[in-house]
């Protein structure tokens, strides 16, 4: 009965009122839903010795970050399903779901395929994601192994929300970045790596549990709210099936990122980065290791501005670019000594500054080289830190606002590379010659005025 007229029925009762007799609706039960049928789809698989095979995955694991190396090691285990709807053929990366349970009451075979986890492919940084239509997902499970080693005999199990994390989290342990041993990697690699396809059911985990009895299981679900509740329920489960705590590890991402594949994304961007660790040349990974705070990547801009007064930052230098600094500190402090005088020509002081401009100029063109970064890459890195630190400080910030605005509000001095920089925090002074007037400005007003 429906709860409305259940409570109506009450009320009538309680003030003694007549009861309308209604006529009782007869609703329809939708009909139940069919069964997944793999015979539904047309498969392409992925061949490990047949690259022109590989090429149609390739849409689907670019966006994600999945090397080729991860695709090689589960190539078994995930297809490209098609199935023709309204006339129209639709094409999804899907991932095998089975049935963990093996040897339990009423489970089917451990080969038998009961759904698949989808994946479309990210058009404008979106994709599909989901099961296919029948799919038994409060039982079926994504499950693989590099090395084919089966559930029941595993001794790592590694449970996720998603198969891409799992990759992802593969990929991110066993490549020639990681910092795991050569054998480390074999046992991650002959270990079993499960997907829940979403939210985990208890049955699925319960499955998993009962089939590899001897695993140490580590939970890899998402960072989120959501995540840690999966995980404490998969900590209540196993407490059920008297699996002890020291056989549960939980995984977590580095850096604060809500799931694997997003710390492999970002791992893949801090690479390409002129100043991760193996793009900085032999030479100057001193130096630059002296910019890094608790290992993380510096800005590019930090590296271009050393503290004139740090010898320690500045004898790391290699020997050129060392020479060219100081060579620029001198000039730099013979220029301000001028502008701070008053019986010295404005010309002279205009050509001091002129001088300390190009010894900068020289120092900075030999850091280009030695990072292999170009003067636009160093202007959006300091560009980039700017609007980080404006935000961090709930000051809104308008693209297309002007540099001179930055230079009357915080009374700043303008580098030739499009940044600014605190004259009383780095002590380094830009000597450009467009912004001449400014530094006769800011350090010898009686004479700015000749030069305007």
């Amino acid at each position: 009965m429906d709860k409305d007229r259940l409570v109506n029925l009450v009320c009538c009762r309680l003030l003694n009122e007549p009861v309308e007799d209604r006529q009782s609706r007869i609703v329809t039960s939708l009909p139940p839903q069919d069964p997944f049928r793999i015979d539904d789809y047309s498969l392409h698989h992925f061949k490990g010795d047949d690259r022109e095979s590989q090429k149609a995955f390739y849409p689907y694991f670019a966006s994600r970050g999945i090397n080729l190396s991860a695709q090689y090691a589960f190539h078994h285990a995930f297809l490209l399903a098609s199935k023709e709807k309204y006339g129209k053929s639709y094409t999804n990366l899907s991932f095998p779901m089975r049935i963990p349970a093996i040897g339990l009451e009423g489970a089917p075979k451990n080969t038998e395929i009961v759904g698949f986890e989808e994946r479309g492919r990210a058009i404008n940084g979106k994709a599909y994601k989901g099961m296919a239509r029948g799919s038994n997902a409060s039982e079926g499970m994504w499950i693989a192994s590099p090395l084919n080693t089966k559930l029941e005999n595993a001794k790592e199990v590694y449970v996720f929300e998603s198969a891409y994390d799992a990759m992802a989290f593969y990929q991110l342990h066993t490549d020639k970045e990681s910092t795991l041993t050569s054998k480390e990697k074999y046992y991650m690699k002959a270990s079993v790596f499960a997907s829940t396809g979403g939210n985990p059911s208890a049955k699925q985990l319960e499955g998993l549990m009962k089939t590899a009895k001897d695993a140490v299981f580590h939970v890899g679900f998402d960072m989120d709210e959501a995540g840690q509740k999966f995980a404490k329920q998969f900590n209540t489960l196993a407490e059920k099936q008297n699996i002890p705590q020291t056989r549960i590890i939980r995984e977590e991402t580095v850096g604060g990122f809500k799931d694997w594949n997003d710390q492999l994304l970002a791992e893949i961007a801090n690479r390409k980065n002129p100043l991760y660790s193996s793009n900085v040349p032999e030479e100057l990974k001193a130096y630059v290791d002296s910019f890094r705070k608790d290992g993380n990547i510096p800005a590019l801009h930090e590296v271009f501005h050393p503290f004139i007064y740090d010898d320690e930052k500045v004898d790391l230098l290699p020997p050129k670019a060392k020479e060219l600094f100081n060579k620029y500190i001198y000039a730099k402090e013979e220029a301000m000594e001028l502008c701070s005088s008053y019986f010295v020509h404005p010309d002279d002081k205009g050509e001091a500054l002129h001088q300390a401009a190009d010894c900068y100029r020289a120092f900075k063109k030999e850091m280009y080289n030695l990072l292999h970064v170009t003067e636009k890459d160093v202007a959006m890195s300091a560009k980039h830190a700017q609007k980080e630190e404006k935000q961090s400080k709930q000051i809104p910030v308008a693209e297309d606002q002007n540099e001179s605005d930055d230079l009357e509000d915080n009374k700043k001095i303008q580098h030739d590379v499009d940044y600014t920089t605190s004259v009383d925090e780095q002590g380094n002074v830009e000597m450009d010659e467009e912004t001449n007037h400014l530094h006769l400005l800011e350090y010898c007003p009686k004479v700015a005025h000749c030069l305007a």
